[in-house]
C-alpha cells in the first residue's frame, strides 16, 4: 500500500507529465501558424524555443525522479 507521501510525489509527476504534453501540444500550434503566417513566424520565434527548453527540462525531470 502507498503512503500518502509516495501518492503525493506520483501525484505532482503526473501533473508535471500532462503539462509537458500541454507544451508539446502549444507548440505545435504555434509552429502550426507559423507556416500559414510570415507575420505570426516572426511573434512566435523566441515562445517556442523558450517552450521547447522546457519540455526538455521537464522531461529530464521526469526521468531523473523514480516513481514509487
Amino acid at each position: 500500500m502507498a503512503t500518502p507521501t509516495e501518492n503525493n510525489h506520483n501525484k505532482h509527476l503526473d501533473l508535471l507529465h500532462e503539462y509537458k504534453i500541454y507544451l508539446v501540444k502549444y507548440v505545435e500550434a504555434l509552429e502550426k501558424m507559423d507556416k500559414q503566417s510570415e507575420f505570426a513566424k516572426d511573434w512566435n520565434q523566441s515562445t517556442i524555443k523558450e517552450r521547447k527548453r522546457e519540455i526538455k527540462v521537464i522531461d529530464r525531470v521526469l526521468k531523473n525522479l523514480i516513481r514509487f
